[in-house]
């Protein structure tokens, strides 16, 4: 009897080679769609009827150019601090130069980490178990950490750019648009993607709450924002399947099973942007990204928005299940007080820019301005009080 063979260990470059006709094939099907371009607004301060519609078909658009150059530098910088000034190690007071890392006086741990260019969510129980299932997990060249930064949280609390970035009057446009005028928040997120190193996240579908209302619709589970600060390539982006978001929830392990076992899905896309670029994604949307095999590092400040009636009476869910809170009034209230406080220190640093009017709290601007008082009341912690559903 001969012994058994195993399986090779797929190399980074490997990957990267692999999955080359099916990136070729995502940038095809993508351009046959277009669906982007800059922020349209109609005369009553909407987004464009046309965007609207293009966004509803397909479950995703991409904004051109709308973060300028001077503000994608600022939120570099501030991504970058926050790099620079993680614990050494998952479970480090420091950072990698001995100084006290940030977060140890936070709620919440505002680093998560993965081994590199591995899948932590798909095929585990994690996130209520929406990524049935795993992504292919290269080996990473020699050398390579052990863990790597994957996701920062506290982007309002932790990078004053992110605070002002909140607040963006074209960006809470286009959150009315499609939430209405009394649009609540969701959460938010920084994906890192080091080159050759960043892990992925498993294809899924973010909502959990809401698949068998009987008010079931397309948008029930909102959407994310994600604002790209470096150029996001067909080897490091968010990869969505158009129209997913209106088939209910969707059997992604069969899917897999059915595709021959491979995580390429077919008829998905790619979401290529430039620095400055912003997409917008369904949360309903079969949507997720390979391991980081590429040479090009992105990093993406993502959030979310969802209607008002989708989270009131809700039961935490997701990365704060834990907590077992129900939205009432009072907790969308103060979670939503972000929005308010962001768009003041926006106007702050750019009195000459239209500010964006957010209707739940009109007559009460003065009580949220960005000020070290309402920092310590509203931005500390706050993401102890998202609304995920």
């Amino acid at each position: 009897m001969s012994a058994t063979t195993e399986a090779p260990v797929l190399s980074r470059a490997d990957h990267d080679a692999g999955m080359r006709e099916y990136r070729i094939a995502g940038e095809r099907l993508a351009a046959e769609i277009g669906n982007r371009g800059p922020i349209r607004l109609t005369d009553d301060g909407l987004l464009h009827p046309d965007i609207l519609a293009a966004y509803w078909r397909h479950g995703y658009y991409i904004f051109e150019g709308v973060i300028d150059k001077a503000e994608v530098e600022a939120l570099r910088r501030d991504a970058q601090d926050m790099l620079e000034r993680a614990p050494v190690t998952p479970d480090a007071k420091v950072d990698a130069q001995g100084r006290p890392a940030l977060g140890l006086d936070y709620a919440r741990c505002p680093y998560r980490y993965t081994k590199p260019l591995s899948d932590p969510w798909g095929g585990t129980d994690a996130l209520n178990g929406r990524h049935p299932a795993q992504m292919a997990q290269p080996k990473a060249d020699a050398g390579a950490p052990e863990q790597v930064v994957f996701l920062m949280y506290s982007m309002c609390q932790s990078m004053p750019s992110g605070l002002r970035l909140y607040g963006h009057p074209g960006l809470l446009a286009v959150a009315q648009s499609i939430n209405g005028a009394d649009f609540a928040p969701f959460n938010d997120a920084i994906f890192v993607k080091q080159p050759g190193l960043g892990g992925s996240v498993a294809w899924h579908q973010d909502g959990v709450t809401h698949w068998n209302s009987p008010d079931w619709d397309e948008g029930i589970h909102g959407f994310n924002f994600q604002v790209q600060i470096y150029p996001t390539t067909v080897g490091n982006c968010l990869w969505v399947i158009p129209g997913s978001h209106k088939l209910g929830k969707v059997d992604i392990k069969r899917m897999v099973e059915e595709n021959g076992g491979s995580e390429q899905l077919p008829g998905a896309v790619p979401l290529v942007c430039n620095a400055g670029d912003v997409t917008i994604v369904n949360r309903q949307m079969v949507h997720g990204s390979f391991a980081n095999s590429s040479p090009d590092l992105r990093i993406s400040l993502t959030f979310g928005f969802h209607r008002r009636k989708s989270v009131l009476g809700q039961k935490a869910a997701l990365s704060i299940t834990e907590t077992n809170a129900t939205y009432d009034e009072k907790r969308v209230f103060e979670r939503a007080a972000v929005i308010q406080v962001a768009i003041d220190a926006r106007h702050q640093a750019f009195p000459h820019e239209t500010r964006f009017c957010y209707q739940p709290f009109v007559g009460l601007e003065d009580q949220f301005r960005n000020t070290p008082e309402t920092f310590e009341r509203v931005i500390r912690d706050y993401n102890t009080k998202d609304l995920s559903i």
